[in-house]
């Protein structure tokens, strides 16, 4: 899969890029189908995927149990752990998704209605407020 528009085209025949939105959407619903056609839908309750998510979490700081800060900071240089780490994003974005999509949560609204309370716990020092971005 590339990172342009699946039906192969987009407008007048040339790809064009995805909105990160659709892009996450269209990832969402292929989980949804891959879970679909091999019958997991009944193993997928809340319950198994925050466990399964919380294993691909553990799995993820495994790779760093052990680094110090300037060899966690440079973990993408090798391409043998740049491979494991990436992998492990994958499993745990995947299962975070799955997740969402049985509790009907969009991880989208979450993360940005999230961002706003932590911007009010948390102000600027100085009292100067962050500039909003208008795809939220």
């Amino acid at each position: 899969m590339n990172d342009t528009d699946d039906t192969g085209g987009g407008r007048g025949g040339a790809e064009t890029p995805d909105a990160p939105g659709d892009r996450l959407d269209r990832l969402r619903r292929r989980l949804v189908d891959f879970a679909a056609a091999r019958g997991w839908e009944p193993y997928h309750t809340p319950k198994n995927l925050a466990v399964a998510l919380s294993v691909e979490a553990s799995e993820l700081v495994e790779i760093f149990q052990w680094l110090t800060p300037e060899q966690s900071a440079k973990v993408m240089e090798k391409p043998e752990t740049a491979h494991r780490v990436a992998d492990e994003v994958a499993d745990v974005l995947a299962y975070l998704l799955q997740f969402c999509e049985v509790l009907g949560v969009d991880v989208l609204d979450a993360l940005a209605a999230k961002i706003e309370r932590n911007e009010l716990r948390f102000p600027v020092p100085g009292g100067t407020t962050p500039h909003r971005h208008s795809s939220e």
